[in-house]
């Protein structure tokens, strides 16, 4: 028995890595998941990271907003290693 990972694509299998030489008929079970294949995924999350150098090129010449300072009423604690 073996595992074999690929992805399916207009009703045929393509498997990503070689499946081992198996003589005669075989049978097999493939379980379809609900969830794009990996490359469809890198270039989702490759397609955002251009989206977004481009949104951060293009706010290059915004204004940044002030906001109010806030006061917290009381003295704001610091902390740090003391030796």
């Amino acid at each position: 028995m073996q595992a074999v990972e690929g992805y399916v694509e207009n009703g045929q299998f393509y498997p990503i890595d070689h499946i081992a030489c198996l003589q005669g008929r075989r049978r097999a079970i493939i379980t379809i998941l609900d969830e794009p294949s990996r490359e469809e995924t890198i270039a989702e999350q490759l397609s955002a990271m251009h989206e977004m150098d481009r949104l951060i090129d293009s706010s290059g010449d915004e204004e940044l907003p002030e906001f109010p300072r806030l006061h917290f009423g009381r003295e704001l604690l610091e902390f740090f290693d003391e030796e």
